[in-house]
């Protein structure tokens, strides 16, 4: 932020400024933070000392700052690299609302709006410049930017360099350009999921090596992280989580399939919910449509592929659920990481099912990558199967496979608030095991069950199965018992599915102790889910009676204020910034500059009209 004004209400990087500021006086004046979270401030140091750094931080755990306060405090223009139109226009706009010059260069754009941006950063009038990679490497841009002092350059989502990841970005391999042309320019990397071959591969192809890497902590205690099998009622449950725990509240809901996702966005929506599709098939205007919808309302549930979420910044997502399982850990990391950015509590919700396994292990068999890749997916699923099928606290688990140790049990899990119960499915498991032999290591897991059961069935006549030892040797359990039974040996790695997409199992060399009987084999107890789970302290569940209808009005002044702008509500408050107004109720605009979230600017801005209406509310309750 600079000494001039542009004339549109934004000071401007004025290209005389040459002084460097103080980063903690940043972080107050402009963001209306008191103190930096742990390693924001180390890294800060970092680039201010010229020197490269590999960010690896949580959603929600501040990465922006990173850059945003040393491009504020250094003199020239930070350029950062961010790979969604939507995630840099919605960095742009708060940026401005906070009152810092930051533009972005991208396709949504006309000509004469780029052409304004080039004259601003030519000028020296920009803090910030946003660009896709795409943009960054066009012909000419890499000259305009050696004509200008640039501050340092940040590339957000860095692990879209990955060959490896669902988020690859090709463009993002030649940004190792930027450390030629630019040898002196601090350079700064940023992801919020990335394992150890990923870290390696985001040096090696952005050429930082050299760089310090700082890695925090990837623990959301905030999030409850809850995980069940699922059925035939699978969308009822849905619901009734959303209407019970969640009621009003924004939320994602992702599906493996389109088709799927469609389906249930209907669905939800027929019973009365705002719930919007988004997947690759939409065109291009409905999903930026959807989007924009689901920022700038409240209650707004998209029901969503993998396709949406990467960049979403919208802080208050109450919920995000899973209907299908993620095929890896960091997926399900990184989609569970949108819920919550703002500290307060939320749910990880999932429900998957044994044709999940079957169907993704299909996928990774039949797709035409190379061995190594379809290895190393094989390990990543495994590994997903793992947390799901687990019996002790989720959040070790998860932290763990990050290389990070939680000593004690989270307590804010399913596993943690209601221990599963855990059975000796020895036997069980060697008829299940030994049916699968006895009938050809072909068939899938119904007529298994089938089998097992002891159905009176033409199709199992009609291959003489009704004359094998095992059929009708599992009269014990029920078809559902059985299945749940099946998923856990598919998960355990007991059981292979076959790669010509008919789902048929097979033996594997690990199943053979089992099958034997030298080994015992304890699984997790199929139960109700209403038993295993315990409801989500709501965040609108801690606001009650007259503080309810202040945080109403305040909400409500918050949209006015938005709507009236053309941005998204939380650009102007975070909901936990109207929360401390609200718990603190401050009467001056010095206690109103006190409140976390509330920077210089904004408090000239909205101090006055905040204070009113707090005050008009305390008189109301005070007659």
């Amino acid at each position: 932020m600079r000494e001039t004004d542009t004339g549109d209400g934004h000071p401007s990087a004025g290209s005389e400024s040459t002084a460097i500021r103080d980063p903690q006086e940043i972080l107050h004046s402009v963001f209306g933070y008191s103190t930096f979270r742990p390693p924001q401030g180390e890294v800060i140091d970092t680039l201010m000392a010229g020197e490269d750094a590999l960010v690896l931080m949580p959603t929600g755990g501040g990465k922006s700052l990173c850059y945003q306060v040393p491009a504020l405090a250094l003199p020239g223009t930070a350029v950062v690299v961010s790979p969604l139109i939507a995630l840099m226009q919605d960095q742009v706009a708060a940026l401005r609302e906070a009152g810092v010059a930051a533009a972005f260069l991208n396709s949504s754009q006309n000509p004469g709006e780029s052409r304004a941006i080039g004259r601003q950063l030519l000028a020296g009038e920009l803090d910030l410049l946003y660009m896709a990679p795409e943009r960054l490497l066009m012909d000419g841009m890499l000259d305009r930017l050696a004509q200008i002092q640039v501050s340092l350059f940040a590339i957000d989502e860095a692990h879209c360099v990955s060959q490896w990841g669902h988020d690859f970005r090709p463009e993002y391999i030649r940004l190792e350009i930027l450390h030629r042309r630019f040898p002196h320019v601090p350079r700064i990397a940023l992801t919020a999921t990335a394992d150890e071959t990923t870290r390696q591969e985001i040096r090696r192809r952005l050429g930082l090596d050299q760089a310090r890497c700082f890695i925090s902590s990837f623990d959301r205690p905030n999030i409850r992280y809850r995980i069940d099998q699922s059925g035939s009622n699978s969308r009822e449950r849905l619901l009734r989580f959303i209407r019970d725990e969640h009621p009003g509240e924004s939320g994602i809901v992702y599906c493996l399939s389109r088709k799927k996702v469609d389906a249930m966005a209907d669905w939800l929506a027929g019973r009365g919910l705002t719930a919007l599709p988004y997947h690759a098939g939409l065109t291009g205007e409905q999903r930026q449509a959807h989007q924009e919808r689901f920022l700038n309302e409240e209650g707004v549930i998209v029901v969503a592929t993998i396709a949406f979420g990467m960049g979403i910044d919208k802080p208050n997502v109450r919920f995000v659920a899973h209907l299908n399982l993620p095929k890896s850990i960091e997926a399900y990391y990184q989609e569970t990481g949108r819920a919550g950015r703002d500290g307060l509590p939320a749910d990880a919700w999932m429900l998957y099912g044994l044709q999940d396994v079957i169907t993704l292990r299909q996928m990774m068999e039949n797709s035409e990558a190379e061995e190594q890749y379809k290895r190393i997916e094989r390990h990543k699923l495994d590994a997903m199967l793992g947390l799901c099928e687990m019996t002790d606290c989720r959040r070790q688990a998860l932290l763990g496979y990050f290389g990070e140790k939680l000593t004690e049990p989270c307590g804010n899990c399913d596993n943690c608030l209601t221990p599963p119960q855990t059975w000796d499915a020895t036997t069980p498991a060697r008829k299940a095991l030994s049916c699968v032999h006895r009938t050809g290591q072909r068939f899938g897991v119904n007529y298994l069950v089938d089998v097992l059961s002891g159905k009176d069935d033409d199709r199992i006549k009609r291959f003489g199965h009704d004359r094998v030892s095992t059929f009708g040797i599992g009269r014990e359990l029920n078809g559902s018992q059985w299945r749940g039974l099946f998923r856990q040996l598919i998960a355990r790695g007991l059981l292979a599915v076959d790669t010509n997409g008919h789902g048929g199992l097979h033996l594997v060399e690990r199943s053979r102790p089992v099958l034997q009987g030298r080994e015992k084999l304890w699984l997790r107890k199929e139960s109700p889910a209403a038993t295993r789970t315990r409801k989500s302290p709501r965040f609108a569940g801690t606001v009650s009676g007259k503080d309810a209808v202040l945080w109403e009005a305040l909400r409500e002044l918050r949209r006015q204020l938005s709507e009236r702008q053309g941005i998204p509500p939380y650009t102007v408050f975070h909901d936990a910034t109207l929360m401390e107004m609200m718990e603190k109720r401050p009467q001056t605009l010095g206690e109103m500059g006190d409140i976390s979230g509330v920077g210089s600017h904004k408090l000239e801005k909205y101090g006055d009209v905040f204070l009113s209406l707090l005050a008009r509310h305390n008189e109301s309750f005070n007659q």
